[in-house]
């Protein structure tokens, strides 16, 4: 098996020595932002090349945001999926609105990275399109595009890993395409790092900055503001190794295969010393184990002395079939076989048991949740409470459903569903974040608002509401 990198920085050490060769082209380093910026940084120092970003912004199909029928770039480039839009039947009218959407988020960023200061010029150069791994590659398409509408002479797409269907794909569109690692089977790019947190609009212009300085130093800085201290958004912008909990280490960190019948499903186990309560995730639909946003909020939920296990919904043949990825019942089935075996381990003996659940996946906690009454706590990231209408009234756990303000479907789903919710329950909106809480501080503030609910109600003695008895409360936005 590949071995996987430790951070971004050292992949980009990596993929810069791969790139050696192309030193006295004097060439143009590209990056996608956000997570392709660090790796840009290493690559450009190794080398002496200008630095550079390229904004791409995926287009998601509407029902279902993490899936993407195509992507816009700067420039007016547009790149569309026809097998992704034939499949899910999305009309004219909707990619157009998709589009209009993602184009005002990406001239944000346009002018967030680079101010007033034009692209740098591209005309017969040679231009290296850098980011931190391919999966689909719809935004690394369009940003070739880009560098050829802009007259490169040269466009070369590195990085670090890449699924090798995608990178094979990708060879029309580049002169040459490189890669450190193209392992199979390939599911999601964060399965190939040990540490993926999400990188800030921050530290992608203090990159831009210390690059365009050529300001060298040694310092690492695959999180937000590496070891120099907090980032912007408080210290929980930095993501701990896994596994690092309040007593200074954990009892168990490992790899695991969770027994769910006829399958045995892999998994990240990590229950940190003097555990408070055990919190299994349960991921959205086109997602895995391997999400970076819950590994983000299963850092923090570490943090506050929770432990935590990750593990596959279905195995990879299943996830290939769609009908599988929005089976709620059949997800709630897994969850509850890996609850059971969760109870079997001695390191997770006695701890109560809360769920976290993002898009499908929060559906499915909260059907397992109605047939499991020992489930403490239940939180919804984003979810689809909806789409487990009919088990809703039979939940007794405490449940807290997080909704963006700029998600207006979803929140008006979580609204709904959450009537039929008779136990403690409360909806949070918080302000500027879109479906997937990729805008900076978001995705903290809601682990933030995850460990306090966990820890209230997993670490507190058991004091069930009753059926009878039920209680909303919505927090101002």
């Amino acid at each position: 098996m590949t071995r996987r990198f430790r951070d971004r920085q050292q992949a980009g050490t990596l993929l810069a020595e791969v790139l050696e060769r192309f030193r006295a082209d004097d060439p143009l380093v590209l990056a996608l932002p956000r997570g392709g910026v660090p790796i840009g940084f290493e690559v450009a120092r190794a080398l002496d090349a200008t630095l550079d970003v390229i904004v791409v912004r995926k287009l998601g199909v509407p029902f279902h945001p993490e899936l993407g029928m195509g992507a816009i770039g700067e420039g007016g480039v547009r790149v569309l999926d026809p097998s992704i839009i034939r499949s899910t039947q999305v009309s004219p009218d909707e990619i157009a609105a998709v589009e209009a959407r993602e184009r005002v988020e990406l001239e944000r960023r346009v002018h967030r990275y680079r101010g007033d200061r034009p692209m740098a010029p591209m005309e017969g150069r040679t231009v290296i399109v850098v980011d931190d791994g391919i999966a689909t590659g719809g935004t690394a398409r369009a940003a070739l595009q880009i560098a050829r509408e802009h007259g490169a002479r040269r466009v070369v797409l590195a990085v670090p890993v890449g699924a090798p269907d995608s990178l094979a794909e990708l060879a029309a569109d580049a002169d040459e395409v490189v890669a450190v690692a193209t392992p199979t089977p390939f599911l999601a790019i964060g399965q190939w790092y040990e540490h993926f947190g999400q990188t800030s609009d921050d530290e992608v212009c203090t990159l831009l900055e210390r690059a365009a300085a050529r300001r060298v130093d040694d310092a690492p800085h695959d999180g937000p503001s590496g070891d120099a201290g907090p980032g912007p958004h408080g210290p929980s912008d930095r993501i701990p190794p896994p596994g690092t909990g309040i007593s200074g280490g954990p009892a168990v960190d490992r790899d695991v295969e969770v027994a769910t019948g006829r399958l045995q499903l892999p998994g990240h186990l990590t229950v940190p010393a003097d555990a408070r309560g055990l919190v299994l995730f349960a991921h959205g639909s086109g997602s895995s184990r391997l999400s970076p946003r819950n590994r983000s909020v299963a850092a923090r939920l570490r943090d506050d002395g929770l432990a935590t296990l990750q593990f596959d919904l279905l195995s990879p043949e299943e996830s290939r079939e769609r009908a599988n990825v929005f089976d709620v019942e059949l997800l709630a089935v897994r969850l509850l076989a890996a609850t059971a075996w969760c109870r079997e381990q001695a390191s997770c003996r006695g701890l109560a048991i809360g769920y976290f659940g993002a898009s499908t996946g929060a559906a499915a906690a909260l059907w397992a949740a109605a047939e499991d009454g020992d489930i403490r706590a239940v939180v919804s990231r984003g979810g689809r409470p909806d789409l487990a209408a009919e088990r809703l009234g039979a939940v007794g756990a405490p449940t807290l459903l997080v909704v963006g303000s700029r998600d207006p479907v979803v929140l008006d789903l979580n609204e709904r569903a959450a009537r039929l919710l008779r136990a403690e329950h409360e909806i949070v909106v918080v302000p500027g974040a879109t479906h997937l809480f990729e805008e900076p501080g978001t995705l903290d503030e809601v682990a933030r608002l995850a460990g306090a609910w966990f820890t209230r109600h997993l670490a507190a003695p058991r004091g069930r509401l009753p059926r009878d008895f039920p209680r909303s409360t919505r927090a101002p936005s």
